[in-house]
């Protein structure tokens, strides 16, 4: 179990809150968020890069999870925000979060999105692709705006993780390729645009990774292309954003690195090959999410069915299920598990926690050691903070969790509960079907 959860009177307490009082209190399916295990994230990057390396830039990748609670607590620590989309930019803004400090990212950003940026002065915008670089330069222009800009480049660069979350191949859709006669044409309209300010570019090389080799790999590969835009245009690049993905603990198999680990030594790396070749030594960022985020979150369930079939297995379905963690159907993402309202009993069966969507891929965990678990118990979900309320869905009409934030004995309810009625909102109905 992390840091802030802990066992008291054999019921699990998330900081000091009991688990189930929270279920009692908020209703469950409920994700449960840990604001000390957020805050403690976010200093120990301020204390291992951002105040132990000059001239870097930490920012919060908020696809992991944004809220517009959240968004204020990215403010509160003083780091940048990442987004993707107009939606999360929007959030954002509707929190009141610096539009200077929001990096805009995003392999298919609409002409629609990218004005938004634009007029709302958003920090930097990360182009993935020549289509929009040049509406960039036109919507910048039309509106008398400068517009700061980085290329994301596809460094080809492998990482030890699952191929859905490995973003830094080649063969990716993410980014401009490398290729001559793609990259420097696109850096040479750049810095031709009257309304762009060429920054330098970005690499992302994937997600969930523990070693620092694939980092330092497209670190490489990206220093010898700021070398070259030097070499040939006389440009010198201001920025290197080196992405995020760096894992979190999600089951006993993980070993999670400090952050220092991976900046230290992306640091040194940028910082040897400037020397070596008579290069200023550009702005260093980072992009954490799911490290921030990840391990501060717990989902609790109420148990309902519980199926045994003999010789095989027992199924113990919670109410909830890949609509509230599409995570293990979608990559075979692992999960520890344990029933909070009695986690000290001793265990006596191995289960196939799964939920209640009509997949038969909805398992939340296989081959999970409870004590016999019966109707109405509680299950805790550990780590579950980063992309699983960020990727919920509505399948089977189910609805999404409430969101609740925890400090100590407090808990405020930070996204409320779905109704039925939330549902069917947006529903119209045309006149001919009465």
């Amino acid at each position: 179990m992390h840091q802030y959860i802990s066992t008291e009177d054999n019921t699990l307490t998330i900081e000091s809150c009991n688990a189930v009082s929270l279920v009692k209190e908020y209703g469950s399916p409920l994700y449960v968020l840990s604001e000390s295990t957020i805050r403690d994230k976010f200093r120990e990057i301020q204390s291992e890069f951002l105040d132990k390396h000059p001239d870097t830039i930490a920012a919060y990748a908020s696809k992991a999870f944004l809220t517009t609670a959240f968004a204020k607590l990215v403010n509160q620590e003083g780091f940048y925000m990442d987004v993707v989309s107009g939606g999360e930019l929007y959030t954002a803004l509707n929190a009141d979060f610096p539009s200077e400090k929001i990096i805009f990212h995003g392999n298919n950003k609409s002409h629609a999105e990218l004005e938004m940026a634009v007029k709302n002065k958003v920090g930097r915008i990360v182009v993935d692709n020549l289509y929009e670089l040049s509406v960039l330069a036109d919507l910048a222009k039309t509106f008398d705006t400068p517009m700061n800009v980085l290329f994301r480049i596809t460094p080809g660069v492998n990482s030890s993780t699952h191929d859905y979350i490995s973003t830094g191949k080649k063969d990716s859709k993410f980014g401009i390729s490398l290729d001559d006669f793609v990259i420097f044409p696109a850096v040479e309209q750049a810095i031709a645009a009257s309304h762009l300010n060429f920054l330098g570019f970005h690499f992302h090389v994937g997600s969930q990774i523990f070693d620092n080799t694939s980092h330092i790999l497209a670190t490489k590969v990206a220093l010898d292309l700021i070398y070259e835009v030097k070499h040939r245009y006389d440009y010198v690049i201001d920025e290197l954003n080196t992405g995020g993905g760096f894992g979190i603990k999600y089951t006993d198999s993980c070993t999670p690195q400090s952050i220092g680990y991976f900046t230290d030594a992306i640091v040194e790396t940028i910082q040897s090959y400037c020397l070596k070749h008579n290069l200023k030594r550009p702005r260093i960022c980072i992009e954490p999410g799911r490290f921030i985020i990840g391990e501060a979150g717990t989902t609790l369930y109420t148990v309902g069915a519980v199926k045994e079939i003999k010789d095989i297995r027992t199924y113990v379905a919670v109410d909830g299920g890949m609509t509230d963690n599409i995570r293990p159907a979608l990559y075979q993402a692992k999960y520890n598990a344990l029933l909070a309202n009695r986690p000290g009993d001793p265990v006596d069966s191995e289960v196939t926690l799964c939920g209640k969507c009509c997949e038969t891929g909805d398992i939340l965990v296989e081959h999970l050691p409870l004590p016999s678990a019966k109707p109405g118990d509680i299950v805790a979900v550990f780590s579950t903070g980063a992309y699983n309320y960020s990727m919920a869905s509505h399948y089977n009409k189910h609805l999404i969790p409430a969101v609740v934030l925890v400090n100590g004995s407090e808990s405020n309810v930070i996204v409320r509960r779905e109704t039925y009625e939330d549902l069917v909102r947006q529903d119209v109905v045309p006149k001919h079907l009465g």
